[in-house]
């Protein structure tokens, strides 16, 4: 389970520092931050298919991405920076933690990739924040040093584009990279399903057994299968938000699977094709929620979008009892599910911004997890 989220010096998040619990809610106004925390983990997992700078390149480059105001927050508007550019994102756990610090390139100005971020230091680390007593890898621009019973440096350099997760090898480096990338791979996202008269999941597919339901939910009927056929009790998750409501998947004889909604008083079952926009969007989100195999972390962007206010609770109840088995973190705007959710056992972290970056409110400086940047 994540314990901590770091972040420092990307969009609002000036620095921050955000403990998570098995159910975590994030509150807060526009602006305040909350879909910068939740496109911070968002590069966080791409660390392990190398895609960091990929990932960040197409929210528009570092430029975009870093922090707006002063170096200062507080400082008079225009202060020149002193300090390098950087861009910090890390994470601990019960097991392993991983932080990474992106800045400029060092490179020939004429360069058609001088505008690339590169990758200045990366940590691998157990314990609640990075320490030399308990780090296994550190990267320190293009070097790289693993421990194991001493310190050892390896061969072979790193390009600035370059990360420990995707290219050190687990003979280099031992079972903790592996263990690490396997982890942030199986992260899930699920942000703003397609509910449109064209929307994948509205659509037959061929169906193959899924671990996950996919970031779009195209492959809905497949991994509600796959759910059901691990011994996942959906009905149970189906009847408490649509009373005397049953899904059933179909398979055609091409392999297409289509998936299908009895309700109460009708004399027939819906396909996808006819729910209704909130409907299929709850359906998704059970699937999210409950699928064949709970992944480690599962992230929820605003699932209340296009759900009626009395689906909520049964969201709330939904979340809390995936969290048996993942830890989720859900980012809204609904004041009513953030209660429930509380109210459920789960933290709450609501965001507020007043110019100078975004902070917790009521969060007093020592009540922050204690969290370490290496310094470059």
């Amino acid at each position: 389970m994540i314990t901590t989220l770091a972040v420092a010096g990307y969009r609002s998040l000036v620095d921050l520092v955000v403990p998570l619990a098995r159910a975590t809610v994030v509150t807060g106004g526009n602006g305040s931050g909350k879909s910068s925390l939740y496109r911070a983990l968002r590069l966080l997992a791409a660390a392990a298919q190398g895609r960091t700078i990929a990932a960040l390149a197409e929210e528009g480059g570092l430029a975009s991405a870093l922090w707006a105001g002063p170096e200062t927050p507080g400082s008079p508007t225009g202060t020149v920076r002193t300090a390098p550019v950087s861009l910090r994102l890390g994470f601990a756990s019960d097991e392993l933690g991983y932080l990474v610090d992106l800045g400029l390139p060092q490179i020939d100005s004429r360069s058609l990739f001088v505008r690339d971020a590169e990758i200045k230091r990366e940590q691998v680390f157990a314990g609640p924040f990075a320490k030399p007593a308990t780090t296994f890898v550190d990267r320190d621009r293009a070097s790289v040093r693993v421990r194991d019973d001493a310190w050892r440096t390896l061969p072979a350099a790193l390009a600035p584009h370059e990360s420990i997760l995707t290219d050190v090898t687990d003979a280099e480096a031992g079972p903790e990279l592996l263990a690490l990338r396997r982890t942030l791979s199986s992260w899930r996202f699920y942000d703003h399903f397609r509910t449109d008269r064209e929307a994948p999941a509205r659509q037959p597919q061929v169906g193959t057994r899924v671990r996950h339901l996919a970031h779009d939910g195209a492959d809905l009927a497949a991994a509600w299968a796959s759910a059901e056929d691990a011994g996942i009790d959906l009905a149970s998750d189906v009847s408490a938000a649509f009373p005397g409501a049953r899904v059933s998947v179909e398979a055609a004889d091409d392999g297409r699977f289509r998936l299908r909604m009895r309700q109460r008083g009708l004399l027939r079952p819906l396909e996808a094709t006819e729910l209704s926009d909130g409907t299929l969007r709850y359906l998704l989100l059970i699937a999210a929620l409950r699928p064949a195999r709970p992944a480690p972390l599962v992230v929820l962007n605003e699932p209340e979008s296009s759900l009626h206010p009395d689906l909520l609770d049964p969201l709330a109840a939904l979340v809390r009892e995936a969290s048996d088995d993942t830890q989720v973190l859900v980012v809204t705007h609904a004041a009513r599910l953030a209660d429930r959710l509380e109210a459920a056992g789960g933290e709450r972290a609501e965001l507020a911004s007043t110019g100078e970056g975004t902070r917790i409110v009521d969060q007093l400086p020592l009540e922050a997890p204690p969290w370490r940047w290496p310094s470059r």
